[in-house]
C-alpha cells in the first residue's frame, strides 16, 4: 500500500476536504497548497499525479493527533532533590 493510498483512505474515513487537510498540515508548519494536494489524490496513470512522499504523510499524521487530542502541554521542569 502505498502513501497515496494511506491519503485517500483517511481522507474518506474523516470526511476531509482539501482545505482540512490544509489545515491540519498548518499544524505542523507545513505548507502545501490545493494543487499539490489533488495531485496526491488523482489516479496513479492521470499526466498530473504526484507520489506522496514519507515528509508529507509524517507530518499528516503528526498534525492529525495534534486536530484530534488538541496540543501538547508544556514539560513540568525537572527539579532535583
Amino acid at each position: 500500500m502505498s502513501n497515496n493510498d494511506v491519503m485517500k483512505k483517511l481522507r474518506v474515513a474523516l470526511k476531509f476536504t482539501d482545505d482540512d487537510i490544509i489545515k491540519v498540515l498548518a499544524l505542523v508548519n507545513f505548507r502545501i497548497t490545493k494543487t499539490e494536494i489533488g495531485a496526491i489524490f488523482r489516479a496513479d496513470d492521470h499526466p498530473n499525479f504526484k507520489p506522496c512522499g514519507d515528509q508529507i504523510l509524517r507530518n499528516f499524521l503528526n498534525g492529525l493527533i495534534i486536530h484530534q487530542r488538541g496540543p501538547r502541554p508544556p514539560a513540568k521542569p525537572k527539579t532535583d532533590i
